[in-house]
């Protein structure tokens, strides 16, 4: 699994005219399933994204997680994150999960992360989203299970 984080202010997806989810101060996370996760992917992932330390410590080190700081974490699904693209003009999704698959982990990742943290919001799989969102540093990490 891949999951492309950024630590923001705050946060929102919207499908059409409607929030579907939105945070704020904590991590917008873009998440992506491979064909050849296994569960062990999606509690690898949510171990990290929970505790993973990206927020100012009282000397201004990123020695603090979302956890640690009781923010906010938005997940939003993200198939293209798995994109080949070595070569041409066009990428090949051939690495991603099949959409039944990538639902349920992704679910299951919602599932593992609001065990342990109280704000967790989502977007919306299968959706065209808009995502809005202020990234607090610029702050960018990409995790990748395998």
């Amino acid at each position: 699994m891949i999951g492309l984080l950024q630590r923001v202010t705050s946060a929102e997806v919207r499908v059409g005219a409607e929030t579907v989810g939105e945070i704020g101060r904590g991590l917008m996370v873009l998440v992506a399933v491979h064909r050849d996760d296994t569960p062990k992917d999606i509690t690898r992932l949510a171990e990290r994204l929970l505790g993973y330390r990206v927020f100012p410590d009282d000397e201004g080190r990123m020695n603090r997680s979302v956890r640690d700081i009781g923010g906010g974490l938005l997940l939003v699904p993200q198939f293209t994150l798995t994109a080949d693209t070595r070569k041409g003009t066009r990428a090949s999704f051939t690495k991603g999960a099949a959409p039944e698959k990538a639902s349920d982990y992704f679910t299951q990742l919602v599932t593992a992360c609001s065990a342990e943290l109280d704000d967790v919001a989502t977007g919306r799989f299968g959706a065209d989203m808009q995502v809005s969102l202020i990234n607090d540093g610029p702050v960018t990490f990409w995790l990748d299970t395998h």
